[in-house]
């Protein structure tokens, strides 16, 4: 029994695959915040062009 304890003490590779996904999480929490926040600036940089371009007609 002690050394069932002992080895399972010593295995880390649980650990590693929560991290990688914790990590993975990560990363994903900040592309969808960069494309969401760029995805308003480029919507607001169409509509300034179309009313530049309604004013004209």
């Amino acid at each position: 029994m002690k050394t069932l304890f002992q080895r399972f003490i010593k295995n880390e590779s649980g650990a590693t695959a929560i991290e990688y996904g914790l990590i993975a999480s990560l990363i994903a929490v900040a592309i969808i915040t960069a494309a969401s926040t760029l995805g308003t600036e480029v919507g607001q940089t169409f509509k300034k062009v179309s009313d530049e371009l309604t004013k004209t007609n």
